[in-house]
């Protein structure tokens, strides 16, 4: 099977592959189509793994996609440990970019004010503070003092039980401890579930002189009293001055979002490469989204360094799958209308495409909903594929920025650098007020190597603050919690 590298008529002989071949329907760009015949029943290919059985016989020419291809996946699995070496060698040279170096010892990359509400209810008073913070702070933004004041906006905090209380408490927990917030403002209504004395406690030592409090209910003008406590946070932060910090100790989330019928092609195994490159320097990366691990599963398993790590892949998957069980819903109910639309037909196939952006290296840890990173390497993080969600869990886990593969184009962005890579040139150009970077270009035959190497170099012109991703150009950063319980 080939994918249509751009729309192919009917009867128009085509190259594809060093094979010549004459679909015998048109075929739209990104979608599938038969080199050989294939009988009702056979699994069909792409990536080497199976994407899923045919419904129908499909002669050599025709589309393949959902009319006569269906998942081969069914109900929960059992799973046995085959470790697969991997190739990676550690480099010797290490590469840096500037940073910021924390009291505590973690790095950012960006020197910015953070207004964390603890519940939804005070949103509008922190959107408000965030920004009259900024016209006031203007002169301190524009010399670089800080590079930005920002609230994140959510429902949660109150009126939640168990684990969903939780896991707000976790994520915001995150946010407060990351290194790219140089000082963060906490602001509570207080009545809310999750009153700051109990928020505390998900804090521990780290809520030090970065971390400002404000309860809105005992105070007498919460404006007022919130810019004073930005005041003192500005000062603080503003001592902090960029030096060199070596790439072992950068951390970045693999994401993808709106993909197509080239992202297992292009976006995702470029994102792979860069991942590679990143833990050869001893860096750290992390991959979410397990529902698009789903089919894909024994890859990153069998890359797991130990049997432990391979229990915990295992222990991630299954919980994932229990969830969609509680809830009466199909497990493998994937991929979206947007997916089919640009040539992903079964999860199987999505998932073999998602999966590419962690490389080739090995799986050093499991993290759960709300973690932050341990160990350094490839690490997996417990998330759905949501794109908000999802890119929210990777920032509260610790990453300093995210690349974000797309086919279809997505405007959003996550409280860090979210640099959206284009799986094909159309998009890059039709929109380049979203897109960062083209891998499109590897379609026009540019090597993957070439393409790594200046996506890697692009990585620590954004970390350095050299230059800004297309979120922190328009502003677009959002946060959005994990919700699988009773609200109150």
């Amino acid at each position: 099977m080939v994918v249509a590298l751009k729309p192919l008529k009917k009867g128009e002989e085509t190259i594809i592959d060093n094979l010549t071949l004459k679909p015998v329907e048109n075929i739209p760009e990104g979608h599938k189509m038969a080199i050989k015949p294939i009988v009702m029943g056979e699994k069909v290919f792409k990536y080497g793994y199976s994407i899923g059985v045919a419904t129908k016989e499909i002669g050599v020419g025709e589309w393949v996609h959902s009319h006569n291809l269906a998942t081969g996946l069914k109900g929960k699995l059992e799973y046995t440990y085959n470790p697969q070496k991997t190739l990676l060698q550690k480099s010797d040279e290490i590469p840096s970019f500037s940073g910021y170096r924390r009291e505590n010892g973690k790095v950012g990359i960006r020197n910015e004010i953070w207004i964390i509400p603890t519940v939804g209810c005070v949103n509008k008073q922190c959107e408000k503070l965030a920004l009259l913070a900024r016209e006031k702070f203007k002169e301190e933004i524009d010399s670089g003092k800080i590079e930005g004041i920002h609230t994140f906006s959510h429902p949660y905090g109150c009126s939640q039980l168990g684990d969903d209380h939780e896991n707000t408490q976790k994520i915001l927990a995150g946010l407060v401890k990351h290194p790219n917030a140089g000082g963060v403002l906490i602001v509570g209504l207080g009545c809310e579930n999750n009153q700051i004395s109990e928020f505390k406690k998900f804090l521990d030592t780290e809520a030090s002189a970065h971390v400002r409090f404000m309860i809105m209910q005992e105070v007498e003008d919460e404006i007022t009293a919130g810019m004073e406590l930005l005041n003192e946070l500005v000062d603080y932060a503003g001592s902090f001055q960029r030096e060199e910090i070596p790439v072992s100790e950068l951390k970045i989330g693999l994401k993808c979002g709106g993909s197509d019928g080239f992202s297992g092609i292009t976006g995702n195994p470029l994102v792979g490469r860069v991942a590679d490159l990143l833990t050869s320097y001893g860096g750290t990366s992390i991959l979410t989204e397990v529902p698009e691990m789903f089919g894909a599963e024994t890859i990153l398993m069998n890359r797991a360094q130990d049997e432990k790590v391979f229990n915990q892949v295992v222990e991630l998957i299954n919980g994932f799958k229990d969830y969609f069980i509680r809830n009466g819903q199909e497990v493998y109910e994937n991929p979206s209308p947007g997916n089919k639309k640009g040539g992903i037909t079964t999860l199987e196939e999505k998932s073999l495409g998602c999966t590419q952006k962690g490389g080739t290296g090995t799986v050093v840890d499991v993290l759960r909903y709300g973690e932050q990173i341990k160990t350094k390497g490839l690490n997996l993080l417990e998330g759905p594929g949501n794109d908000i969600v999802s890119t929210t869990a990777m920032t509260a886990a610790g990453v300093h920025l995210i690349l974000f593969t797309t086919g279809r184009g997505t405007p959003l962005g996550a409280p860090v650098p979210t640099i959206k890579i284009s799986t094909n040139s159309m998009l890059a150009k039709k929109k380049a007020q979203w897109i960062d970077f083209d891998a499109g270009r590897l379609l026009s035959g540019e090597k993957m190597d070439n393409l790594a190497e200046e996506l890697f170099a692009y990585i620590l012109q954004i970390a350095g603050g050299k230059r800004k991703s297309r979120n922190e150009e328009n502003d677009y950063r959002d946060i959005a919690i994990f919700k699988t319980g009773v609200t109150l």
